[in-house]
């Protein structure tokens, strides 16, 4: 095959014989465009030759998918420099996705970050900054610590001079406009504010006319052209009127300057920046909380009890970390000794405090309280939940809602006809305009160059997003990407699995009756319970954990029976009733009644007995959650069709059921008839939202269209769903829900509000009421319209931070 730099190696994942390898083949020749391929098993790799057409690369690694297998990929965020509007993003990100081996790419303006999903073997981030360096922009590749302080010292600095500029250009463009407004009269005005407004255009607008050059070296448009036009027009032609004001004498015309609208507009459209930036630090406010919960050192104890202080960065996994009261935990890992209560609400969104005792799991960020404890490291740096975190609201709020997408091109192709009216404004009031057809012309071409906002457009949808997944991962509600977050609104179907999302998963003891509640008896039942290592013994331990047990001369566990034990001298039975028949040992008619109304509610008895009767009956039962009902009946107030399904026997499904409110249930459901009930509700036309927390939940969860998982269940299911509640409470889902409602209420507002300023005020700027009643725009004030665009869509997204959910 051909084997020139048009080959590519596409590393697969999941073939692993000569017939996967076949359908892979096989999906692959059904691409147009792929000149020659082939799938090596050995080297698991598919290496394709798709001559100079790069984009059929994420067409082939969307077919190996689409087939059931993988193509490994690197998902990675990267800071963009440089950008300064919409138009920019939209530049960056098609640059970028014409790279060979880029996958996908969302470049968000709001936060200044490129999501790129890339084939390593193809490409890289290197790569990746050459390609962007080429057009202007640039791409931050190192990843230390020493590289984010770096560009975070950078973007302050930026920041200052930023507003260093501002007060500059303000203060010499107020004694221009005075002049220009009130004394054009008095000597020499003209040439005073000529060598005022000089400064504010060339030093303090500089970046303008730098990225406009730019821009035009690459054939290409964005808000930087907008300014440098309407200002560098009106400073050329104010210019040659002071120089050459006969000019216009001549034809009986008065010389008009306009160094006051050039400043001005300068001026302005900093300031605007600089609120916009402002604004936009808020809208990652949740993200810096989050990088903030790490503590910068840790106390170390080392083998005798010697304790020493190190840098997080240098805790390796299994030594031992110790934890004073007010500190907030280094890394995640497991309570070895001492105990405390630890405040989990920073990462599960539950205000009450978590005991921890020996052997509980404790994470990264979370603030211990008034106790003192040590653990051992488990999961250190990146491993951690806190990391991944992090991790996962970074991508979400760098992906793009769908609605974006037409967003994106409507900015790529906004600046060009922008430029076009302001031209064809400028030609229309020469040939309509009369004998101030020349001078309004060159007014409103001006004026609409800077009213025109790409900004307010590119910042409508991601500055919302950002600040929804922020307040989501702040009430423990983790959004995986924009797309289910817009998506979640339209939910009107959520199904429920049982076992581990509407109950805790594991059983505990609900309900116990003695015949004589004899304290001796208690510490009989836990002793025998103890050496048992079946699930409902373990309850029995758990609910008898603050009584000390008694030795234990003999024990036999009975399969299918329960247990058998010799205590005190005396034989001790712990088991079901077969049990109890099979060894002829009476049960009292008290405990009989309490047993059937347990039965009744599809709850597990056990019974503790000596030889002769049973002393106590236990009810087991994997406990429903306390918010689970509330949870439940908040989503069918909202009008959404609530179902669950279960692997567990009918009886126990309907006594679930019932005590949660759910009108509609299914028992006995095998994980792959999950995903087939998920699909024939969708078929139905109904948008489905599945919640689930364990690996039987994946596939339904993979085809619901919102898919929600407990964040103590399986790590497959958390890796399917698209949203994740950490504290795996069901009352988050209706918050959820209404989170999704919030942000897609205020994208729209953002988009409605951005759309219709630029189309009134583009109309307007061109001098549209002219005719009407005289009026045409001042420059100046487009200017500070501009400005507030921009500011006013990031202000609104601002809002959703207080939202009550």
């Amino acid at each position: 095959m051909n084997t020139k730099n048009q080959a590519y190696n596409l590393p697969l994942t999941g073939v692993e014989s000569e017939h996967c390898a076949l359908i892979v083949d096989k999906g692959l020749s059904k691409i147009g465009g792929i000149t020659a391929h082939k799938v090596e098993l050995n080297n698991k790799r598919a290496v394709i030759d798709t001559g100079d057409a790069v984009e059929i690369l994420p067409q082939a690694v969307k077919a190996i998918r689409d087939l059931g297998y993988g193509v490994d990929t690197i998902k990675q965020s990267f800071p963009v420099l440089n950008m300064t509007c919409a138009s920019c993003a939209s530049s960056s990100e098609s640059i970028l996705q014409n790279q060979p081996g880029v996958i996908n790419v969302a470049v968000n303006y709001a936060n200044g970050n490129a999501l790129v999903e890339y084939i390593p073997t193809v490409t890289g981030p290197a790569q990746l900054k050459a390609a962007l360096q080429g057009i202007g922009y640039d791409l931050v590749i190192d990843e230390s610590e020493d590289a984010k302080d770096a560009l975070e010292a950078l973007q302050q600095k930026q920041c200052k001079a930023l507003k260093a500029k501002t007060i500059a250009a303000a203060a010499l463009s107020v004694p221009v406009v005075i002049i220009g407004m009130f004394f054009m009269a008095m000597p020499y005005a003209n040439y005073i504010m000529w060598v005022l407004s000089t400064p504010v255009i060339f030093i303090f607008g500089k970046q303008f006319f730098v990225g406009a050059w730019k821009q035009t070296k690459h054939r290409s448009a964005n808000m930087d052209t907008l300014v440098a036009l309407s200002t560098g027009v009106a400073y050329l032609f104010s210019a040659f009127n002071t120089l050459f004001p006969s000019y216009w004498h001549s034809k009986g015309l008065h010389a008009h300057v306009y160094f006051e609208a050039a400043a001005v507009i300068i001026a302005f459209i900093l300031l605007g920046k600089l609120l916009e930036e402002k604004a936009k630090g808020n809208t990652s406010s949740a993200i810096k909380k989050l990088m903030g919960l790490q503590p910068k050192t840790v106390t170390v104890i080392h083998e005798g009890g010697h304790q020493a202080e190190m840098p997080v960065t240098g805790v390796t996994v299994g030594i031992t970390l110790l934890v004073k009261p007010g500190e907030r935990i280094p890394v995640d890992g497991t309570v070895s000794s001492g105990n405390s209560f630890v405040d989990e609400s920073m990462i599960s969104g539950e205000p009450v405090p978590v005991e921890k005792t020996n052997g509980e799991k404790v994470f990264a960020g979370t603030i211990n309280q008034k106790g003192s404890f040590q653990f051992i490291a488990g999961k250190v740096g990146g491993d951690t939940v806190l990391a991944h975190i992090i991790k996962m609201v970074q991508e979400a709020q760098g992906s793009k809602a769908p609605v974006q997408k037409l967003v994106d091109k409507i900015a790529g192709i906004f600046v060009p006809v922008v430029i076009g009216i302001a031209l064809l404004s400028l030609v229309l009031w020469i040939i309509l305009g009369g004998d101030n057809g020349f001078t309004h012309g060159l007014l409103a071409m001006i004026t609409v160059l800077v009213i025109a906002c790409p900004c307010a457009l590119g910042l409508a949808t991601p500055t919302a997003i950002m600040v929804g997944v922020g307040k989501g991962a702040e009430n423990g509600i983790l959004i995986k990407d924009a797309e289910s977050l817009e998506l979640a609104k339209k939910a009107d179907t959520v199904i429920l699995d049982k076992t581990g999302t509407i109950t805790e998963g594991r059983p505990a003891v609900t309900d116990i009756f003695w015949l004589n509640n004899d304290a001796k008896d208690i510490a009989v039942l836990l002793s025998v319970e103890k050496q048992s290592e079946h699930p409902l013994a373990e309850a029995v331990v758990k609910y008898f954990s603050t009584v000390h047990g008694l030795p234990v001369q003999h024990f036999e566990s009975l399969t299918g029976f329960g247990a058998k034990a010799r205590v005190n001298d005396q034989t001790w039975y712990v088991g079901n009733l077969p049990l109890l028949q099979k060894n002829n040992i009476t049960v009292p008619d008290q405990l009989q009644h309490a047993a059937e109304k347990w039965l009744a509610e599809a709850k597990t008895v056990i019974y503790f007995a000596n030889e002769k009767q049973a002393l106590a009956a236990v009810a087991i039962a994997d406990t429903i959650k306390a918010s689970s009902a509330e949870a439940i009946k908040q989503l069918q107030d909202d009008g959404i069709t609530v179902y669950m399904l279960t692997g567990d026997n009918a009886a126990t499904a309907k006594a679930i059921a019932d005590q949660v409110g759910i009108k509609h249930f299914k028992a006995e459901v095998l994980p792959a008839q999950k995903a087939e009930f998920v699909k024939a509700l969708q078929q139905q036309g109904k948008t489905v939202a599945m919640v689930g927390d364990g690996i039987n939940d994946s596939t339904a969860l993979a085809q619901a269209d919102v898919s929600i998982a407990m964040g103590k269940g399986s790590d497959i299911a958390m890796d399917v769903a698209k949203m994740t509640i950490i504290s795996s409470d069901l009352s988050k889902i209706p918050k959820a829900i209404r989170l999704s409602k919030h942000t897609v209420a205020t994208i729209k507002q953002n988009l409605f509000w951005a759309f219709i300023y630029n189309f009134i005020g583009i109309p307007i700027a061109a001098g549209i009421l002219y005719p009407l009643n005289g009026y045409l725009l001042n420059p100046m004030i487009a200017g500070a319209a501009m400005a507030l665009s921009s500011v006013s869509v990031v202000a609104n997204s601002l809002r959703l931070k207080w939202l009550k959910l």
